[in-house]
């Protein structure tokens, strides 16, 4: 199966770091980094899992020596620490997805959506077009239904203003490996479109290739414009999508 370089596992580890507080230990972080890389079979998730797998353990231990150098990262006793300058490079990843306040020209793309913001209106979006949709199911930002006694997810969205890109694709591929749902990731501006389809060009040869193809990539600006034409008509469209 193909592996993930031990580059691409840098900023994972310091994403897990930062986000249970800090500090963690290294054997909790062999599992944790699993889901960042859903290439990993079953059964190899299972020898991980055992600590039997030393392929895996060598490419996160390559990865840390690596944010070691960098000073990213201090290693004490088996318990990983991210430093102030692994924060720095969390944050600067995070920015790339962020918006910022602006006025003016092109102030629409760059006024500040929140993710809840952008849950909003994917929910309103669903609903103006017949779907009965819900946020925060199942671990996924939003889904839609054909209607609420389907057990079907028709449609699931993954709001990426900030984070990990591989862990919101992981997620997109593992509902649309269950179930064939279709997969969208809604992005903080239309030059993060950008960065996140060279994303997926890599994924169709890697990691995500099966979603490669099907993945729609939307800016928060393309869901406002979507969201300000369907909303003030949706008693209407509710005449051609009833059921």
């Amino acid at each position: 199966m193909p592996y993930p370089s031990a580059s691409r596992l840098e900023l994972p580890i310091l994403q897990e770091l930062a986000a249970t507080g800090g500090t963690e230990e290294l054997q909790l972080l062999y599992r944790r980094l699993i889901g960042y890389f859903p290439q990993l079979t079953g059964a190899e998730i299972a020898a991980i899992g055992d600590g039997e797998h030393d392929r895996w353990r060598r490419l996160v231990q390559r990865a840390g020596a690596s944010l070691v150098e960098k000073r990213q990262i201090e290693r004490h006793h088996g318990r990983w620490t991210i430093t102030s300058a692994g924060r720095r490079r969390v944050d600067e990843e995070a920015l790339q997805f962020a918006l910022t306040e602006g006025v003016g020209p092109g102030a629409s793309e760059k006024r500040a959506f929140s993710h809840e913001e952008a849950q909003r209106m994917l929910l309103e979006i669903g609903g103006a077009l017949g779907y009965h949709a819900e946020a925060e199911f199942d671990g996924y930002d939003v889904v839609w239904r054909v209607d609420r006694a389907s057990p079907r997810l028709s449609h699931v969205f993954e709001v990426q203003r900030r984070g990990s890109l591989d862990s919101a694709l992981a997620r997109l591929k593992r509902a649309y490996d269950a179930q064939r749902s279709r997969p969208f990731l809604i992005v903080a501006s239309e030059r993060d479109t950008v960065r996140a389809e060279r994303s997926l060009n890599v994924a169709r040869h890697g990691a995500f290739h099966e979603i490669g193809r099907v993945t729609a990539i939307l800016s928060f600006e393309q869901l406002r414009r979507l969201h300000r034409a369907l909303w003030p008509v949706r008693e209407l469209l509710a005449l051609f999508f009833e059921r």
